[in-house]
């Protein structure tokens, strides 16, 4: 491709419209760590309690048809 356009190589990518990129050679995560970290400053609640993620990585979420 780059000899097709004009473009210049910067490595691996770290962020992408404002979401946090991970590349490793088990594949790619992404996150918003940064941006809410962000908005914890600007609204000057650095020091919140904070909690885990209760839910369980890997988890497919589906639709709950029934609306239980």
């Amino acid at each position: 491709m780059m000899e097709e356009f004009e473009m210049t190589d910067l490595g691996k990518m770290h962020y992408f419209l404002g979401i946090e990129v991970k590349q490793t050679s088990n594949g790619v995560s992404i996150g918003h760590k940064k941006y809410a970290e962000e908005i914890l400053k600007r609204f000057h609640m650095e020091d919140c309690n904070s909690v885990q993620n209760l839910i369980v990585l890997g988890t497919k979420l589906n639709k709950d048809m029934g609306g239980e």
